[in-house]
């Protein structure tokens, strides 16, 4: 065993690390202070280069480390930062929010502090780029927004865009409205004012950190040219495809009479990985679990008494507001009757090599200003609930976390602000809850999908109380299971205050509800085969429409054999072996779902705003066609079947091989782990990647695994997954990815992966005997 001791100013009482040999370390100190201190510190010890970068992309200091290509960034980022009154945004999460966070930075900073003296414990990203890690302020935590989920603002200006082109049936394409509404265009306003191009602050606000050579060498005369550093595309998938699965099973459906509980967060794969995990031991408090490790506490797991997973849940938290600013004089905006002034903010950004700049930023009363035009006499700003306090990510869990019953669980969640999500959780009594929680809007007057004037006819009447939003305990179904699906109870009443109209895809929620349905005596392996179940509804649904067009027109599909050979038996299910599971994926994405869209929507530029478009509307229309498909809208459609399989037949043997027998999905489906530093890495370029990693999948499957349209390479899938046994706590597992460490030195940094990416799983250990059996690392803390 690894041992190693430190005195450390802060410290009140001696304290330990003991590190498992799967990289999951199990905090013990002799306070609640201590113990939050040593989280801090020891997230500082495993990811101390994400955490430095987390911080300085969240309050817009990258460019003092790296240069003018990242002052735009920077920019955009300031306008997302919380700017409203401390003193209620510390009493928002929970009552000792404040000490706690004053901990956590308290033992990040001492870390800090220790590398500084031992600058051979510097991750070695510090020494690539030649930059320092900085301390934190206790109230940086609390802050920065951007790193959580929120909706659907980016859909506003899309809906907009495409309604300025097309109309509402072709939006839906783009994006399904459920539950049905009418959409109206407020009066005065013309959407077609509106630009894409308003969406290019937050974007860039919301992007991952990238470095290229040419952004890392750009001058101050190039700053904004880096301001597209992220796709639209990225911003789309981020806000409506990345989410989750979670179920909670009540013991009279177990085969042991005790819940499980499952929870696999789904988000754009990194190394190091989104989620950490670990266990937080003091007198009165033991949790194990994940979270983000930027924050105190954890946000999935369990306490020894409740367990707790959660999915994102559709509530809007956003609207676009669209001014009318005074002639001659843009700075003020129409507001009721009378004009306001634009608040316009001058900010310092300290730049690497170059004088201190100094910036504007804009906000109206209702949130950053996200495009102006004083031609046209408009502005554009975003209201959001991020700039509400008790809206930093996941900090609700401050109070979650130690809960001691379902009820007392949901009762917790009025502290629960971002992301919008859908919590299980299940107690040792034997009870199971469901709790939607998150700061939803009260629209009086609009449903929130377009955006509307900002002259004070359409204003937020504060948030949805709690128990507002959709809840239910040990339900008569004996399980419930959440995956981002439309979930608003079927009984609401219409004229209940708006939730949300955007969801994810049914594909995973429909599979998980029906094998749970069957499954009489759930255990701990058949949900650890649910989480990894690559089953494909919308393989099953389009195969089956093939099925029956061949049998309509056998004379027609003599050139089809040799592809229909290929799925003849298929299970449906996209394993990384199966040569079925490839051609499908090329077909749908590559060849059906675009001649779809050629058919229905010919206009290239609407087509650009509708991908990669909506699978349940997209399926509907195929096993509906409608007169949209042609004159014989059944006859189109098999035609479409048949020529868009004969192109991906074609494909599938220039990207593979000309034998099907040799085809294999997880040839082109792969999951590589790219460190964000690898484009810059002269030598050794690729030696901090993990992978690849062939895997089954996609996003449609309950294990998601979604990928690039360009070359089907695996971007976003289960950060972490959890199945808990309840009240059999070292039953539980859990797989992180790719490893628990960010430091390419250790061994915890990509020892994960294969595990992960074979559908395995590594015990949460809880128990002190058990932890003991497994520490390889033992560090002691003292007091200095």
């Amino acid at each position: 065993m690894n041992t190693e001791s430190h005195t450390l100013a802060g410290l009140q009482r001696p304290a330990e690390i003991r590190v498992d040999r799967w990289g999951i370390p199990h905090i013990k100190a002799e306070s609640e202070a201590d113990l939050f201190f040593v989280q801090g510190f020891n997230a500082a010890r495993d990811r101390l280069w994400q955490l430095d970068l987390w911080r300085k992309r969240g309050l817009g200091l990258l460019a003092a480390d790296f240069g003018p290509g990242y002052l735009a960034q920077d920019h955009a980022a300031r306008h997302f930062l919380y700017r409203g009154q401390m003193a209620v945004e510390w009493t928002s999460y929970a009552p000792d929010t404040r000490e706690i966070c004053e901990a956590f930075t308290a033992g990040i900073n001492a870390y800090v502090g220790l590398v500084l003296q031992e600058p051979v414990r510097l991750p070695p990203e510090f020494a690539l780029f030649g930059t320092q890690p900085s301390r934190w302020l206790p109230e940086e935590v609390v802050r920065v927004r951007t790193h959580a989920l929120t909706r659907n603002g980016a859909s506003e200006i899309l809906r907009a865009n495409v309604f300025a082109l097309s109309n509402a049936e072709t939006d839906l394409l783009r994006a399904n409205i459920e539950p049905p509404t009418e959409l109206k265009v407020a009066s005065g306003l013309n959407l077609a004012d509106i630009p894409i191009a308003a969406l290019e602050l937050f974007k860039l606000a919301t992007a991952p950190v990238t470095f290229e050579p040419a952004r890392l060498q750009a001058g101050l005369e190039d700053v904004w040219k880096w301001v597209e550093v992220t796709d639209l595309g990225d911003i789309i998938r981020a806000t409506t495809e990345e989410g989750s699965n979670n179920w909670v099973v009540h013991g009279s459906r177990t085969d042991t009479g005790r819940p499980i509980l499952a929870s696999d967060p789904h988000r754009t794969h990194a190394v190091p990985s989104l989620r950490y995990l670990v266990h937080l031991q003091a007198p009165g408090f033991n949790v194990i679990g994940t979270g983000e490790p930027t924050a105190p506490g954890i946000s999935l797991g369990h306490n020894g008494t409740t367990a707790f997973g959660l999915t994102i849940f559709g509530a809007d938290q956003e609207d676009v507001y669209v001014y009318e600013t005074k002639p001659e004089v843009p700075d003020f905006y129409r507001y009721r009757d009378d004009w306001e002034e634009i608040e316009r903010v001058s900010e310092t950004f300290h730049v690497k090599g170059e004088a201190e700049q100094t910036l504007t930023l804009s906000f109206t009363r209702h949130g950053p200003v996200l495009y102006e035009n004083p031609e046209k006499h408009l502005a554009i700003a975003l209201r959001s609930v991020w700039l509400s306090p008790g809206s930093a990510a996941y900090l609700g869990s401050l109070s979650a976390m130690r809960a001691m019953s379902v009820a007392e669980f949901g009762t917790s969640l009025s502290a629960w602000g971002t992301p919008s999500v859908n919590h299980v959780c299940a107690d040792t009594q034997g009870n199971v809850g469901w709790f939607a929680a998150g700061f939803t809007p009260v629209r009086p007057n609009w449903n929130g999908l377009l955006p509307v004037p900002g002259d004070g006819r359409y204003e937020w009447n504060g948030f949805l109380a709690a128990d507002e939003l959709p809840h239910g305990v040990n339900p008569e179904a004996g399980f419930v299971a959440t995956a981002n699906e439309m979930n608003l109870p079927a009984d609401r009443a219409l004229d209940a205050p708006t939730i949300g109209h955007e969801w994810v895809e049914v594909s995973r929620a429909t599979r998980i509800k029906s094998v749970l349905a069957d499954d009489q005596a759930h255990s701990l392996q058949a949900a650890i085969t649910l989480q990894t179940d690559v089953t494909s509804r919308p393989a099953m649904s389009i195969c089956a429409l093939l099925d029956k067009a061949v049998a309509a027109r056998p004379k027609l599909v003599d050139a089809l054999q040799s592809a229909l050979d290929v799925f003849d038996g298929w299970d449906h299910r996209l394993e990384a072996g199966s040569a079925a599971a490839a051609l499908f994926e090329v077909w749908w994405m590559k060849h059906l779902r675009p001649a779809i869209f050629a058919r229905i929507a010919p206009d290239p530029a609407v087509r650009a705003l509708l991908m990669p478009g909506d699978v349940d509307v997209l399926l509907g229309i195929l096993e509906a066609p409608d007169a949209r498909m042609g004159d014989d809208p059944t006859e189109a459609r098999d035609a479409l079947l048949f020529d868009t399989l004969m192109a991906a037949f074609t494909d599938c043997k220039k990207r593979l091989s000309g034998d099907p027998m040799q085809w294999s999905w997880g040839r082109l489906h792969q999951m590589v782990f790219e460190h964000a530093a690898s484009r810059v890495m002269r030598e050794d370029a690729g030696i901090w990647d993990v992978g690849p990693l062939p895997i089954g999948g996609s996003r449609s499957t309950p294990m998601n695994a979604g990928y690039r349209m360009s070359d089907f390479q695996v971007i976003s899938g289960a950060s972490v997954r959890l199945v808990m046994d309840i009240g059999e706590w070292d039953n539980c597992v859990c797989v992180n990815t790719p490893g628990q460490s960010g430091d390419p030195r250790s061994p915890f940094y990509a020892n994960l992966a294969k595990t992960w990416a074979s559908g395995q799983y590594v015990p949460l250990l809880y128990s002190e005997r058990r932890v003991a059996e497994e520490t390889v690392h033992h560090i002691r803390l003292m007091p200095a």
